[in-house]
């Protein structure tokens, strides 16, 4: 990692192109264009002359450049199994006489994944590929930790983890470079697990559905289940000890990687934590013996009256099972977590759940055709279940059901097919109904309760109630940001009920009953109120991050509201506006107050933290472009999901955007969100992203990116008549700078064509949501307009690979 993202020094070409070094003092003799170095110019000159002199001597090809001719040799009669050319044939021996580096920890593998490439021949596709990827960047980094910590026992004058994040790296081992390079970039450290071991919890009977409905509803009933410690992976998350939540809000320091790639700290930065307190995370659920599948089977039976899914269903095997429950765990639960880990037992679940949740943890192991099989014969359980019930109401409608529907939802939203989408909306209303129902019967629960502290039981089942209506709230959010769905549910739904709470509360193992009541006393969860409020004001409130994403949507809804009433005189806009503006400001400064969170999620992000922090901060950039553009129309034209549509009305939006000092600053947070896949690499991010990153990050990156894209194309087309501002400007050059010249000559010398297309590039090369397909197909047809949009014409050899750079291909051809 180091070796990738230190600072070049002073004698690589590199540090050439860094900003203010040289003057662009060589100019175009055809246009305005200006280049630092002259073999630039002459390249960009042939755009305008046509000239293409390099000629491939396997056909008629011919090329503007020697690179784009490499690469052809490369791309196209490599499997001719002719000779490379000379630079192909220098990089190869470069990498195989390169010294070799010292030792590092063994790496171990899962004996499924080693027979799963046995099974293959040894030969994976791309998206297989990229889940092989992640699991052993995973397993790497859980490796290198386990060996850091057995050096740091054996030197204890080494400096402490806590004073030190970086140390649990080893400096020798390297990852995938970016296909953009990036000038003066500082060190990254993804999130390490920890390598702590421990005993399983037991986990107890999931509550499925509240008191009041079930004398009414099938009874899912079981005994405890013990999970093996065999059952864990290498993508398990790691747990420390919870030192104790104090109600006083207290400023936590820590020293992010990059200024820009902020959040709370992590959990080794806290002196309340330490390994000898440190407690394992929840396994994933599995599903242990073929016993506990054949009870899933007769849960099925038992609730399938209509024999609408069993004579057509074949539930998959227990490995499948397993491998289905562990992705959905993994990688998905902990951007939206309402489950509880703990308490779920696949073979007493209501089946409908359950099936809801393997369809999703079969979308990320790309097993797309069992899951909408799965998908589709959890609508057909729950449907069925409902209309049976006819005494079913908002109030006494079962927790498992609204779960079920809201993973249904969030399954067909973003499947990339407008039938999907068009489901969602039929039933949506249905759903903020029951949210609306089940909320009024939570309060009244709990005011009956008072003052007296619930068992471990009832607090999991209110929580739990309360984590799902929070996380309808920000689905919903998405919704809208997406599609201009209006708002199906108010702030005013919860004014009353307080915040989700910490991560590491709602996951602590409550056999320790005197233990977790401590937890419970001491933890601080505000109103959603009372945190609205003191974000208005400017006050600081402190809550967990789950809270920060729900506050965040708050404030986005907030801001659109403020946007889209007509009927508001403009003094009371300008008024509102003020206080968004410094409540947004001011919840940005609140997540260094987050409640300090010891569960280490093995997530990639840019900072050390829980996803939700990475997420909330995809939505707060949002919120802030939001304040000055709405693109109406190319949301409600992402409904019905057709590429070329919407990258008409993507390229068409361009005198939308204004060009002004507070679009400047929207720009900036464009520009934060495009320097993050640049930092860590085009490449890996594109091929591993999908798994590690939430849905939220191509939604929102879409809109961005889109806002980017067309402030760069008016730059570019008024750069005569309207110069550049110092500060548009500056900030040109930041982006610019992302690139060097060659790579944006290959998008006709527009960089707003570059960011499209890398971007579009990036996004969909390895699909989970069918969503982000659609987002990188119409951004790749948005970059081609752009770039043709003065006649001149794209080389033949301009890939919709995210490798923007000839140096990427190098060092993408060093991975092969």
């Amino acid at each position: 990692m180091h070796e990738v993202m230190t600072v070049p020094t002073a004698a690589t070409p590199s540090t050439k192109k860094a900003v203010g070094v040289q003057e662009r003092k060589y100019k175009c003799a055809y246009c305005s264009r200006a280049f630092s170095r002259s073999e630039h110019r002459s390249r960009h000159e042939r755009s305008h002359t046509k000239e293409r002199p390099f000629k491939c001597l396997k056909c008629r090809s011919t090329f503007v450049r020697r690179d784009l001719l490499l690469r052809h040799d490369r791309t196209v009669h490599a499997k001719d199994g002719g000779v490379p050319l000379h630079s192909e044939v220098k990089r190869r021996s470069t990498k195989n006489s390169a010294s070799a580096s010292p030792a590092k920890p063994s790496i171990t593998i899962e004996q499924a994944t080693i027979e799963q490439l046995e099974g293959d021949g040894g030969m994976v596709d791309l998206e297989t590929a990229a889940a092989l990827m992640t699991e052993l960047h995973h397993a790497a980094a859980a490796a290198i930790v386990d060996h850091e910590q057995e050096m740091l026992l054996q030197e204890k004058s080494r400096r402490s983890m806590s004073s030190n994040p970086e140390s649990v790296f080893d400096p020798n081992v390297s990852y995938a470079s970016g296909a953009i390079p990036v000038q003066n970039m500082s060190t990254w450290d993804p999130p390490t697990p920890s390598s702590t071991a421990g005993p399983e919890p037991p986990r107890s009977h999931y509550m499925s559905h509240s008191q009041s409905s079930q004398d009414s509803c099938v009874s899912w009933s079981s005994n405890s289940l013990q999970i093996p410690s065999s059952a864990s992976s290498v993508m398990e998350r790691s747990l420390s000890a919870d030192p104790g939540h104090s109600a006083t809000v207290t400023p936590t320091s820590y020293a992010s990687p990059h200024p820009l790639f902020t959040g709370p700290p992590s959990p080794a930065n806290h002196s309340g934590s330490s390994a000898s307190q440190a407690a394992p995370p929840p396994a994933p659920p599995s599903v242990d013996s073929d016993h506990e599948r054949n009870m899933v089977l007769d849960n099925i039976r038992e609730i399938d009256a209509e024999r609408a899914v069993l004579d057509k269903f074949r539930l998959p095997s227990r490995s499948g099972l397993n491998r289905y429950l562990a992705a959905y765990f993994n990688l998905f639960h902990h951007h939206l977590p309402f489950l509880h880990t703990g308490s779920f037992s696949p073979s007493t679940l209501a089946p409908p759940l359950l099936l809801a949740v393997l369809s999703i943890g079969a979308l990320y192991t790309f097993e797309k055709e069992q899951a909408y099989t799965l998908h589709m014969s959890s609508k057909i359980l729950v449907n069925n279940f409902i209309a049976r019930h006819h005494e079913f109401n908002s109030r006494n409608c079962p927790l498992w059901t609204t779960q079920t529907l809201l993973l249904n939802m969030v399954f067909a939203s973003w499947s990339g097919d407008p039938k999907g989408l068009d489901w969602a909306c039929s039933i949506r209303d249905l759903l903020a109904n029951i949210v609306a129902g089940g909320r009024y019967e939570l309060q009244v629960r709990m005011d009956q309760r008072g003052d007296e502290m619930p068992t471990h039981e009832e607090w999991i089942l209110e929580e739990g109630s309360k984590r799902t209506y929070y996380a309808i709230y920000v689905f919903f959010g998405l919704l809208t940001l997406t599609y201009n769905h209006i708002p199906a549910i108010t702030h005013h739904e919860f004014d009353t009920l307080s915040l989700p709470c910490s991560e590491t509360l709602w996951n602590l193992d409550g056999s320790d009953d005197q233990v977790w009541r401590e937890h419970l006393s001491n933890a601080s969860m505000p109103t959603f109120k009372e945190a609205h409020t003191r974000l208005i004001h400017g006050d600081i409130p402190q809550y967990s991050v789950f809270a920060a994403r729900v506050v965040i949507n708050a404030l986005f809804l907030d801001v659109l509201g403020l946007k889209r009433n007509a009927e508001v005189v403009e003094s009371v806009v300008s008024e509102y506006r003020e206080k968004l503006s410094v409540a947004l400001e001011t919840w940005h400064r609140a997540l260094e107050y987050c409640t300090p969170e010891t569960m280490i999620v093995s997530l990639t992000a840019p900072q050390k933290g829980h996803p939700l922090v990475f997420n909330s901060m995809a939505m707060y950039r949002c919120t802030m472009a939001r304040l000055e553009v709405d693109l109406v129309s190319i949301q409600e034209t992402l409904r019905y999901h057709i590429p070329e549509d919407v990258a008409s009305v993507m390229t068409s939006a361009s005198g939308l955007i204004p060009r002004s000092e507070a679009m400047t600053k929207v720009i900036q947070q464009c520009f934060e969100c495009f320097q993050i896949p640049a930092l860590m690499g085009i490449r890996w991010v594109a091929r591993t992203s999908a798994l590690n990153w939430s849905v939220e990050h191509p939604l929102c990156g879409f809109e961005l990116m889109l806002i980017l894209s067309l402030w760069l194309y008016r730059l570019e087309e008024e750069m005569e008549t309207d110069p550049p501002t110092e500060e548009e400007e500056a900030m040109l050059t930041k982006v610019r700078n992302l690139f060097d010249d060659d790579s944006v000559e290959l998008y006709g010398s527009r960089l707003s064509a570059a960011v499209a297309m890398v971007w579009g590039g990036m996004i969909d090369e390895v699909v989970v949501w069918g969503i982000t397909k659609l987002l990188g197909e119409s951004f790749k047809l948005h970059s081609h307009t752009l770039a043709l949009s003065d006649d001149i014409g794209m080389t033949s050899s301009s890939s919709p690979s995210p490798s923007a750079t000839p140096e990427a291909e190098d060092l993408d051809s060093e991975m092969e």
